[in-house]
């Protein structure tokens, strides 16, 4: 007998639970029993052992029939088997990253460029060479025309662990000298090297002032971008849930010590309109580059 866990296996699930009805199968799984052997062997009345039975012919259990006068019990089946539902995923575990917007280890930035503090900007704007500025690691939001930003990450998984999946979540927009919604980029994401997808950012929004940032931004200036979040499994690369690219971690060398993360508007880009991006205290999301590593 299969059984699945569903209301149609009640019946078998309630007729197993009682010790009498189990005695009564061990005892027919030896040999076939009338009712008033049953009765003698259970040391119970007629009425209370034909109840039981019914139970267990009603759950498929036992069969009975007629010779003579009496009714002859026997067991129809040998094994029960019950099939649990079958899980389809795994309990992964998980260690975060977070990067500053500021920690980026390589860069090549065109005007208008910069980078902002809590405080206000950090060197002087549309100048490239303050990004090698020792202050760059306070910096809640970046920018620049042209260019990229490249950011390295530990990668501290064990040589007996498994990397399952990889998210990276960041907030990002196009860059207009002060504000433009209406301001297309095309922005490439990258890791260790591997060109994961790029996406149109649609503008470098100005509307509104961002949840988080400083009072000591000027209205005209960019408020806030999008947040996106990059899924990378064994299957494919989805972007905000849907499918993005082809790319799969088998596609990435996961097994270096760290993670090369690019963000880029690439000279042959048909929408060059720049890159933003906001980290934490900047925005309308209070965190900075954010990698999510999913293990077993």
């Amino acid at each position: 007998m299969e059984l699945e866990i569903t209301n149609d296996s009640l019946s078998v699930f309630k007729a197993l639970a009682s010790s009498v009805r189990v005695k009564i199968i061990q005892e027919l799984s030896t040999k076939d029993m009338s009712v008033t052997q049953l009765k003698q062997k259970l040391n119970l009345s007629g009425p209370i052992v034909l109840m039981h039975l019914k139970k267990l012919e009603d759950a498929g259990i036992i069969g009975s029939r007629r010779e003579g006068h009496n009714k002859v019990s026997f067991l129809k089946v040998e094994n029960i088997n019950i099939h649990l539902p079958r899980r389809l995923f795994k309990e992964f575990s998980r260690y975060e990253i977070e990067l500053p917007v500021g920690q980026y280890t390589a860069f090549s930035a065109a005007p208008s460029c910069g980078l902002a503090g809590s405080t206000g900007y950090i060197g002087q704007i549309d100048t490239p060479a303050y990004f090698m500025d020792s202050q760059r690691i306070n910096a809640g939001i970046v920018w620049l025309a042209k260019g990229f930003l490249e950011y390295q990450a530990p990668n501290l998984l064990k040589a007996d662990q498994k990397l399952e999946m990889l998210v990276l979540s960041v907030e990002l927009g196009s860059e207009f000298p002060y504000a433009n919604n209406n301001w297309p980029s095309d922005i490439t994401f990258s890791i260790n090297g591997i060109d994961i997808g790029t996406w149109i950012a649609p503008g470098d929004f100005g509307d509104v002032r961002g949840k988080y940032t400083p009072d000591w931004v000027q209205d005209n200036f960019n408020q806030y971008g999008l947040l996106k979040t990059i899924r990378i499994t064994e299957a494919e690369t989805l972007l905000d849930g849907q499918y993005f690219s082809p790319v799969t971690l088998s596609d990435l060398n996961t097994h270096n010590d760290t993670y090369v993360i690019r963000f880029e508007v690439k000279n042959d880009a048909k929408h060059q309109g720049g890159l933003t991006i906001f980290g934490s205290g900047f925005g309308n999301y209070d965190q900075n580059i954010r990698m999510d590593l999913f293990y077993s």
